[in-house]
């Protein structure tokens, strides 16, 4: 015992672990950083660069650390490039780690549900905003564990640096064992400078993912969203403005026009030459059986998907294509949500889970319209509370029921205040008994509002209660449309007759 106390304080041994801890440090930065630049090749949309990302990771996870310290110590000086030992064992080991880190970063990023990313484009924000505010600050939650364990073994794969004589920990034990012959003592002192080290990183790992956890930090957040509140008239908290609301009295003039429109996803066509106008304060109805095209048609008007042929028109602009033809870039897109003031509801919800109610409503005015945060709390409390959410503004998307995190959705969806509303199978997803709460917010804002709505539903009754105008979709293309209350109850299509009918008999 004296004999190895002795030697866990021993200086000589003590300057190992500052060797160790340099190779590691930098192993694991150089590492991040190539491997984040490998996670954007893989996941980009260019095969060539992902194919290089690929075989980089074949050769550095194929081939043993020894040889990759071997080749840079002693191979790179026949053409040149020469490095000190631990600069060398520090540029093998981030070579090595970078494929590690990379699918860290990849399998992170991919974590993350779709939906959020469509969510975040069809309420305008630009691509780079979606990484930074929706898909980093969720993805580095899932990184944290794997990057810890990544980061004992980098710290254990350093003692290999020793063959090319780095005077790290390891080949200081064994040097020190090999002059006083008390390798016992000597190593079991070196395996427990390893531990406190390993020990430090998980105690580290652990406090990043307490920091990250969503309901840790929304405990805090919910203080400061407090203090907002409570900083604002009690009437400016309450109140939605009448300018909050876009009152677009039904006309004659054209808001929609859709002309011969095709989509196909691969060799399968959804969409074969559909035509449809919508005018300027009309609420549609949009009935088919599954697979006719219901959403991809909501989808194409919003510019979320790029279609093969025909035209949409909002307003007179043209939507997804420059005049020339070519497809918009994502920012451009963006942009054109932005001005043609265009809302999405979707079935699954698609509310940011690592925020809170009020911050799904807010946070979007302040990262894409430039609203100062009061306006933006004060906006979407109103909005929540319209919805009759106000007593949940705290509650995180995993704290909701279904028909709650719908609501909160069409509030964030109306803070943009949209011109057109897009619902899709708003109600699709929710348990029977939560279904009703939905569409009494749906069948007000067709009241009250006197937005542009086109409505996705299988809910024929509320379909004919709420719109004035029914469309019938069936293999890509309008079947029947017209007075919402003649095609629902005197479908004149024999397709439509028999949906019509198979809905009845499914009640």
């Amino acid at each position: 015992m004296e004999h190895f106390l002795h030697y866990l304080t021993l200086g000589y041994l003590l300057q190992g672990i500052l060797f160790t801890l340099q190779i590691t440090v930098y192993g694991l930065i150089g590492g991040t950083i190539i491997g984040v630049l490998l996670a954007t090749m893989q996941l980009s949309r260019f095969r060539l660069l992902a194919g290089i990302s690929r075989g980089y990771a074949v050769i550095f996870r194929g081939t043993p650390l020894i040889l990759q310290l071997v080749f840079v110590y002693d191979a790179l000086p026949y053409i040149g490039l020469k490095f000190s030992a631990v600069a060398a064992g520090a540029i093998a080991l981030s070579l090595n780690e970078a494929p590690f880190i990379s699918e860290i970063i990849r399998s992170g990023i991919l974590s993350i549900n779709r939906g959020q990313i469509v969510a975040g484009q069809a309420l305008g924000m630009i691509p780079h905003v979606i990484t930074r505010k929706i898909v980093f600050p969720q993805a580095i939650r899932t990184m944290i564990p794997a990057f810890g364990s990544e980061s004992v073994s980098a710290l254990k794969n350093s003692s290999l640096a020793s063959f090319i004589s780095v005077q790290e920990l390891t080949l200081r034990s064994t040097q020190l064992a090999s002059s006083t012959f008390d390798f016992f003592s000597i190593f079991i002192a070196s395996g427990v400078m390893y531990l406190a080290l390993t020990g430090i990183i998980t105690a580290l790992q652990l406090v990043f993912e307490r920091f990250l956890d969503f309901d840790f930090k929304n405990n805090h957040k919910i203080k400061k969203i407090d203090a907002i509140l409570t900083s604002l008239p009690a009437r400016q908290k309450e109140k939605i403005s009448d300018a909050d609301m876009v009152s677009t009295e039904a006309s004659d003039e054209i808001l929609i026009d859709i002309k011969d429109l095709h989509k196909s996803y691969g060799k399968t066509p959804v969409l074969k030459g559909l035509n449809l106008r919508v005018k300027k304060g009309q609420i549609v109805a949009l009935l088919g059986p599954s697979g006719s095209g219901k959403s991809t048609l909501l989808r194409c008007i919003n510019g979320l998907d790029q279609y093969d042929g025909g035209s949409i028109t909002i307003g007179g602009d043209l939507i997804g294509k420059t005049l020339a033809g070519t497809f918009l870039l994502e920012k451009e897109a963006a942009r054109q949500r932005i001005k043609n003031k265009i809302g999405m509801v979707f079935q699954n919800f698609n509310l940011f889970q690592h925020i809170n109610a009020i911050e799904n409503v807010a946070m979007p005015l302040i990262w894409t319209y430039g609203e100062t945060t009061p306006a933006a709390y004060q906006h979407a409390f109103g909005l929540l509370k319209r919805v009759g959410l106000e007593n949940r503004y705290g509650a995180l998307p995993g704290q909701m029921s279904g028909g709650q995190q719908q609501r909160v959705a069409i509030a964030r969806t109306l803070a943009t205040r949209p011109q057109l509303l897009l619902l899709d199978e708003p109600t699709s997803a929710l348990d029977p008994e939560l279904v009703g709460e939905v569409l009494e917010i749906i069948r007000d804002l067709a009241q009250v509002d006197g937005l542009t709505m086109i409505i996705s539903t299988h809910q024929i009754r509320f379909a004919e209660q709420v719109a004035d105008y029914c469309v019938f979709l069936d293999g890509g293309v309008v079947v029947e449309e017209g007075a919402a209350k003649v095609v629902i109850n005197q479908p004149q299509n024999p397709r439509t007759q028999r949906f019509l009918s198979l809905m009845e008999q499914s009640k």
